[in-house]
């Protein structure tokens, strides 16, 4: 006999860690994001692509509180997020830059200490008198820096300045610092850019790893190999709005998405952009080649 007759089913638990539900963005009478919804679970890794301009670092920026959206909400795992930079940090979300933002003048092993401040609980006195517990703290400040310089291969170069560092070694210096406070979900604005294949490989390999210590992301990439080999789900801005969102393989074959990249009319195009490929704008498994960050025009 069935007992479960006339019950319904008890809902799926949300597993959402941001879910962004209309956002907009204008600046004076343009609208540089326009009604865009998504949502990232936990555990997943989700790509954001889009034409140069598409509003991708724009919508970004609304997620961080760097931008307080002229419609919509962004709620991380249920809480609306207040518009202020280091309180979105302090709530779970840290994010990396288009263009490198670390601080030249001081070494690897400072600028994480410098990502651990809104996990710290040492005030000024404290700091002043260097009594017992703040020694403590510092040790552990430290501590867990070295972790970090570790998991990203740049432990050996704790004491070198971040300016005397490759380019690619910037780029792991800078998630480094941004998952110093222990994210639940980590925002990487084209974290290729500008690679070599083998420091996008090894870029690979540090994204997914991440995702397997329990934190989401949610990455904006014009390296289509990239993005696609990595993310679960992937989404496409198209001049500020959500064109499509599903899996990459649903995505990179969508004639919409391939019409945006390449510029050809919808009709007509073929069911894969590889088919499609012009000299110099993708490589032949269908994924753009990295280039230094342009930026995203609001």
């Amino acid at each position: 006999m069935n007992t479960t007759t006339g019950t319904r089913p008890r809902p799926a638990p949300d597993t959402a860690v941001l879910r962004a539900t209309g956002v907009t963005m204008r600046f004076g009478g343009l609208t540089a994001v326009r009604s865009v919804d998504l949502t990232v679970d936990a555990g997943e890794i989700v790509g954001l692509i889009g034409p140069n301009g598409a509003g991708k670092t724009t919508f970004f920026n609304c997620l961080t509180g760097l931008y307080v959206p002229t419609e919509g909400t962004v709620t991380y795992r249920g809480r609306v997020l207040p518009p202020k930079p280091h309180l979105v940090t302090r709530a779970g979300i840290a994010r990396t830059f288009q263009n490198i933002r670390l601080f030249a003048h001081m070494t690897v092993l400072e600028n994480v200490l410098v990502g651990r401040h809104t996990r710290t609980k040492e005030g000024l006195w404290s700091a002043l008198l260097r009594g017992p517990a703040f020694t403590r703290a510092e040790r552990a400040l430290e501590e867990r820096s070295m972790e970090l310089l570790d998991f990203v291969g740049l432990a050996p170069k704790r004491d070198h300045l971040a300016r005397n560092l490759p380019y690619g070694e910037q780029r792991k210096l800078e998630i480094a610092r941004a998952l110093a406070s222990d994210p639940g979900l980590l925002l990487l604005d084209e974290p290729t850019a500008g690679m070599n294949p083998q420091e996008t490989r090894a870029a690979e390999e540090l994204v997914l790893a991440i995702r397997d210590q329990g934190t989401a992301v949610l990455v904006i990439e014009h390296d289509m190999r990239f993005v696609f080999g990595l993310s679960d789900r992937v989404a496409c801005l198209v001049q500020g709005e959500k064109l499509v969102e599903g899996t990459s393989d649903v995505v990179r074959r969508d004639e919409r998405v391939v019409a945006a990249y390449l510029g050809a009319p919808y009709e007509g195009v073929p069911e894969d952009p590889a088919d499609a490929v012009p000299a110099g704008d993708l490589d032949p498994a269908g994924g753009t080649r990295a280039t230094r960050p342009e930026g995203d025009t609001p």
